[in-house]
């Protein structure tokens, strides 16, 4: 007898706002060590939203992203070369943003400046070298939006990603937070996703996915395009080995970045994210907690800790005064009240 998922109810909604939330947490901690943070926190179960909730580059670059996604799927079937476009023009609005003035990270201003230029191919302004987690911090709205393939759901998060980081680790790693979000918006078991997300990586390993990519590998010193995304699965792969051997023996006391690392980069990111949100399934506001109480990228690692316990629990799990402050909280709730509908 098999069983029906349990379908978290506005899941969309519950995602970006657990995103922001957990980004508006992490901002004041990020590149604080734990005492640090003990100090100017308090207790770190007991940490308290900011006044006011500001939140980081991160959510602002999510809803640049959303709204692309959003503006191409408009205009008919998402492809490269329309979500391209779409999310191009918003990223280029977000750089120059008077509002872009939350610490961003140097590729995305760098790749940004480049993609003003609208000459120039997107490929030639991917910065081939970086896996920074801003790659995949800002993925989410690809797994949240309805009525993609799985190919068009890979292509995206994969296209997404190397707009500003074309390392092959950012693009795999990205593939594997939208996906990870998906199968928790589907009603996947928490306590299944890491088995799930590493068969994912197996399958997707030899695959690159040259309509959405274009040429982008022959920037790397890789002999061939399989050659060039195999390193970024395979890094993928390491990272979730380590996270599901923190599961193991799990220490919710201990600073995660001790077990998974400290989230700088994408595959990092993701794992540690993924490690705050398991080690508190049953307790997201705590999960939150967790991630912002790091020694590493706090307000990325909360913020993907908030996307997936979102994810699988719907809006109506974050405290409404919480949720009632959060800045950019509008448009948050009209992104995701497009695609919970």
């Amino acid at each position: 007898m098999t069983t029906t998922p349990t379908l978290a109810k506005h899941a969309a909604t519950g995602s970006l706002l657990g995103l922001a939330l957990g980004d508006a947490l992490g901002f004041p901690t990020e590149f604080d060590d734990i005492p640090s943070i003990l100090a100017k926190c308090g207790p770190w179960r007991e940490m308290a939203l900011p006044r006011p909730a500001i939140v980081t580059d991160d959510t602002q670059m999510t809803l640049a992203l959303g709204r692309g996604l959003r503006t191409a799927m408009d205009r008919g079937l998402l492809g490269p070369l329309r979500m391209e476009r779409a999310v191009r023009e918003e990223f280029v609005d977000w750089y120059l943003s008077p509002d872009n003035n939350r610490a961003p990270g140097r590729t995305c201003l760098v790749a940004c400046n480049l993609l003003k230029d609208e000459s120039r191919p997107w490929q030639d302004a991917s910065q081939i070298g970086s896996k920074g987690c801003g790659a995949n911090m800002r993925v989410a709205p690809v797994g949240l939006v309805q009525g993609l393939s799985d190919e068009q759901r890979s292509g995206a998060a994969q296209l997404q990603a190397a707009l500003t980081h074309g390392h092959p680790t950012a693009l795999a790693a990205s593939d594997l937070t939208a996906h990870a979000v998906r199968l928790l918006v589907q009603g996947a078991d928490p306590g299944e996703l890491v088995g799930l997300l590493r068969a994912y990586a197996e399958e997707s390993r030899g695959h690159y996915r040259s309509r959405w990519l274009g040429d982008l590998w022959t920037r790397s010193q890789d002999p061939t395009p399989e050659h060039f995304i195999e390193r970024g699965w395979d890094e993928c792969l390491g990272a979730l080995d380590r996270l599901r051997d923190a599961l193991r023996a799990p220490s919710p006391g201990t600073d995660p970045c001790l077990a998974t690392g400290a989230g700088w980069v994408a595959e990092e990111a993701l794992t540690t994210g993924l490690l705050c949100f398991l080690l508190f399934v049953d307790e997201p506001v705590t999960a939150l907690r967790r991630a912002a109480c790091t020694s590493g990228d706090s307000d990325s690692i909360a913020c993907l800790a908030g996307a997936f316990a979102g994810a699988h629990h719907g809006s109506d799990v974050w405290p409404t005064e919480w949720a009632d402050r959060i800045e950019y909280q509008s448009d948050l709730m009209s992104l995701g009240a497009l695609w919970d509908a």
